[in-house]
């Protein structure tokens, strides 16, 4: 190897493992190795034998360092002028709850316009290590999903499991196929300590013990348990609420969920249930009353509705470039309180009439920002559950905040550590301070200069300092976009195609 390259891949090991958020002494642990040996791998000036590569690529537990292909980075030539018309695509997280709820179903699930992200690439692997046959039909990403008889747990993708957090989906379907099986601990962004207790706590009425050992959940079912009163979550946790209601749809009476989510993904998901033959009243309510079945045999056609997360990265993205573009398909009754708050801070744009999705059921408009001169809101950006404002938003709340004039408090009260990853703006030029883990003070306006970050491990932030990006003056460049790609399609292309200049490239 060349010190040229031996220099690049140990760039690629370093940003890897930032990317993981892992200390070099923590790397060395995993390696057998010691911290000045990482060290030195990291700045180029030790050999690298191809075992050790691979071992590194292992303890990593990504693509990031691998043969033949390094992490993929973006540079993005700014300051962006958008203009045009781009429409939402599906949303992201009834995706992956309607992938999950496929296995509750022993006919053919087909989902129309499935957002083709590697969250659903994970959830793909697993299904088809069980023994699932799925299919991309299309161009439009209709997606085919034909489980097998018999699911084959003891042969679950590990690899794949661990790097999505929706797997703990698997335990509502799963629990009535199977008396004993094994999830990997489930994996994602990078936001802080997230107990799956409330899942654990709404699964146990259907006769669910999860004990936890070696990495695994390892789960089994007392089937002489049932439901004897309402079910009250203890915390109106969206993917939690998924969980309870697919352990609801194959219980043969009828359940009763309390503090229920109402929100887009969780709607979806009843939609979903409702074609399969289950009845499900109160969608849209905190109160879900669920009459099961025994069994679900029956061929099904679904499509999810469009993504209020990435219909709100959209919109930033038009606010912090000052720009006019149409943004199609908005997911209307997942944005209100956004949009309002945005209308408070000086935000002007036009709205179409509203028209359904092709579920029947969400509300769409044509959304058209026009460049405005923004304020900081009087009182602190906080979020709600549904129809509060979307915890997933919050952080594009940053980087808009970042153009406005003024202080802004941001209040991320769910997570222990994403409010840390926002102060990555001041890198960028931004004037963000952290008051705790959980709130931020923003002060604009600000000029953003480019500069070469390292992309945040948690997907949101790390769009947002993507779109700080394109308002910045002068050449960025964001390292290890992988996480970005886990909730969105192709959005650098989607960009370029407004008028946006991103590259996508790789160090070797």
């Amino acid at each position: 190897m060349t010190e040229d390259y031996l220099g690049r891949i140990g760039n690629l090991i370093r940003d890897a493992r930032k990317h993981r958020g892992l200390t070099q002494q923590q790397l060395a642990d995993l390696l057998g190795t010691s911290q000045s040996a990482v060290n030195r791998i990291e700045k180029g000036h030790q050999n690298l034998s191809l075992e050790m590569l691979a071992r590194i690529g292992a303890a990593l537990d990504s693509e990031i360092v691998s043969l033949g292909a390094g992490p993929t980075h973006l540079r993005i030539t700014g300051p962006t002028k958008l203009s045009g018309t781009i429409a939402v695509k599906t949303s992201k997280n009834a995706g992956v709850a309607l992938l999950c709820a496929s296995l509750l179903n022993k006919g053919r699930t087909t989902l129309r316009k499935v957002a083709r992200i590697e969250e659903v690439n994970r959830l793909i692997e697993v299904l088809e290590s069980l023994g699932v046959q799925t299919r991309w039909l299309n161009d439009d990403n209709d997606l085919e999903i034909i489980p097998p008889a018999v699911l084959d747990l003891s042969n679950i993708d590990e690899a794949a499991a661990r790097r999505t957090r929706s797997v703990i989906m698997f335990l509502g379907p799963l629990l009535h196929r199977e008396e004993e099986f094994a999830l990997p601990y489930a994996g994602g962004c990078n936001l802080g300590e997230r107990t799956v207790e409330p899942h654990l706590s709404a699964l146990r009425p259907f006769g669910l013990t999860v004990k936890t050992t070696d990495g695994s959940y390892n789960a089994s079912v007392n089937r002489t348990v049932e439901p004897g009163k309402p079910i009250v979550l203890t915390e109106r946790g969206d993917t939690v609420t998924e969980n309870a209601l697919m352990a609801a749809a194959l219980h043969p009476g009828t359940t009763v969920i309390r503090n229920a989510s109402s929100n887009y993904m969780v709607q979806d998901l009843c939609f979903y249930l409702q074609k399969l033959g289950v009845t499900v009243e109160g969608v849209g309510t905190t109160t879900l009353t669920v009459t099961g079945l025994a069994e679900i045999d029956v061929d099904v056609d679904y499509a999810p509705s469009e993504d209020p997360i990435e219909a709100m990265s959209l919109l930033a993205a038009a606010i912090v470039t000052e720009s006019e573009i149409t943004i199609q398909r908005v997911p209307i009754e997942f944005m209100e309180i956004e949009l309002a708050t945005l209308e408070e801070m000086g935000l002007r744009y036009a709205i179409s009439e509203e028209y359904l999705a092709e579920n029947g059921h969400t509300r769409l408009v044509d959304l058209t920002p026009k460049p405005s001169k923004l304020r900081a809101p009087l009182d602190k950006i906080h979020p709600l559950p549904f129809p509060g404002l979307n915890i997933d938003n919050l952080p594009f709340f940053a980087v808009i905040a970042a153009v406005a004039e003024g202080q802004t408090l941001l209040h991320d009260w769910v997570y222990e550590n994403r409010a840390i990853y926002l102060t990555e703006l001041t890198k960028l030029g931004g004037n963000v301070k952290l008051l705790d883990p959980h709130r931020v003070l923003v002060e604009g306006p600000t000029h953003f200069s480019g500069t070469e970050i390292v992309c945040p491990p948690a997907l949101r932030p790390a769009v947002v300092i993507l779109l700080a990006m394109l308002a910045s003056k002068g050449t960025s460049v964001l390292r290890s976009t992988y996480v970005i790609h886990r909730g969105y399609e192709d959005l650098a292309e989607r960009l370029n195609e407004l008028g946006a200049n991103i590259v996508t490239f790789r160090d070797i």
